[in-house]
């Protein structure tokens, strides 16, 4: 088989397309990778799908064997989503507490959500081995969202000129104007000669509190990631005082721990049920100004407490000028999964119910702090 479409459609189909043809022995290998995974799905079965049938090497493949091929034979993407499918959605669990495999595996978001989801079942040698894959994805994130946090706080655009050029400062408008004499209308184009650039001026910073609620229940993990690595870099911002609380039925003041988000989620316990009225309250205690707090609650919404008592709290935190968010997910995606009849009840007595990013929340947070 050298017809690259049909060798695709051949790995993707498996037995079902043998007919295509033989495949070649790197191709054949890809097959046995994916069929190691995919071929335990019990929905085959179930649509009278045969199984696949993998490569012809001479023993079933071990969790090692199958991770060192896959970065052998498939990009880097395809690599990640293999491992996240075999942790999320086969509990292949060994991937990330089998200490031969930790050793080798290239750290990513997917292992990171499975170190914190499994843990707990965790060896300290493994324990030890896993925060290699906790220090690596959490570096990323704080090298990627550091910069997007601080510059929500570098102040705002001042109407006059400014001789420092930096494209965030770039003065769209009046560069327009000014060079409109280089417009050339046979090529549809206009030449800049002379770019023009704001300067930026810092607003008066107040003190303000920031407070962020987290629901450590297993379906909020990537906003609990989000918020870890968020609270780091408000942290020593001027005019912020971060706070970080994670809850289930228990609320956990992790606070002392904001500046090493490695260290915070190694001590986050993810499960469990949800008392989010708990949490709020605590929250509350933690007020010292009420009119230069934010509290924002990271959760599905989904109160195993009592939902009349929930309400209340949020209730009176807006009545007392505490601006609220309830936030159904804090990460990259900001795709809400929630209860939108508590959310409606909290949008209800004055919250702001919703998703973002933590870039958003981090401009929502510099409005206030800096206006």
């Amino acid at each position: 088989m050298t017809d690259p479409d049909l060798e695709r459609w051949r790995l993707v189909l498996g037995e079902p397309a043998a007919a295509a043809g033989e495949l070649g022995a790197e191709a054949a290998r890809r097959d046995a990778a994916l069929d190691w995974l995919y071929g335990r799905d019990g929905e085959l079965d179930q649509r009278d799908v045969r199984r696949r049938a993998g490569g012809s090497g001479p023993s079933p493949l071990t969790t090692v064997d199958w991770l060192n091929d896959i970065n052998q034979l498939f990009p880097k993407e395809t690599v990640e989503r293999l491992q996240r499918d075999a942790i999320e959605r086969y509990e292949i669990t060994d991937i990330v507490t089998d200490p031969e495999v930790l050793r080798t595996v290239e750290p990513n978001p997917a292992l990171l959500r499975a170190v914190l989801q499994t843990k707990h079942l965790m060896n300290p040698e493994v324990l030890r081995l896993a925060r290699r894959i906790v220090e690596a994805v959490v570096r990323d994130l704080m090298a990627r969202m550091a910069t997007e946090v601080r510059s929500a706080f570098t102040g705002t655009r001042a109407r006059r000129p400014s001789r420092w050029k930096q494209a965030r400062d770039f003065d769209v408008r009046r560069t327009l104007r000014a060079n409109l004499g280089h417009y050339r209308p046979d090529e549809q184009r206009l030449y800049i000669e002379t770019p023009h650039f704001f300067s930026r001026s810092r607003k008066h910073v107040d003190q303000w509190q920031v407070i962020l609620l987290v629901d450590q229940s297993g379906s909020m993990v990537d906003s609990v990631i989000h918020s870890a690595v968020t609270a780091a870099c408000l942290w020593g911002l001027p005019g912020v005082r971060t706070h970080l609380v994670a809850f289930d039925t228990t609320v956990v003041d992790l606070t002392q721990d904001v500046d090493d988000p490695v260290e915070l989620l190694m001590k986050v316990q993810l499960g469990g049920g949800t008392d989010i009225g708990l949490a709020v309250r605590y929250g509350a205690g933690l007020i010292e100004q009420p009119r230069r707090a934010i509290v924002a609650v990271i959760s599905d919404f989904y109160e195993g407490g009592s939902e009349g008592a929930l309400v209340r709290a949020v209730r009176d935190l807006v009545e007392q000028g505490t601006k609220v968010l309830c936030l159904a997910a804090l990460d990259e995606e900001a795709n809400p999964v929630y209860d939108r009849s508590m959310g409606q009840r909290l949008a209800d007595v004055g919250a702001a119910v919703g998703a973002m990013t933590p870039g958003r929340l981090a401009e929502f947070v510099a409005e206030q702090v800096t206006r």
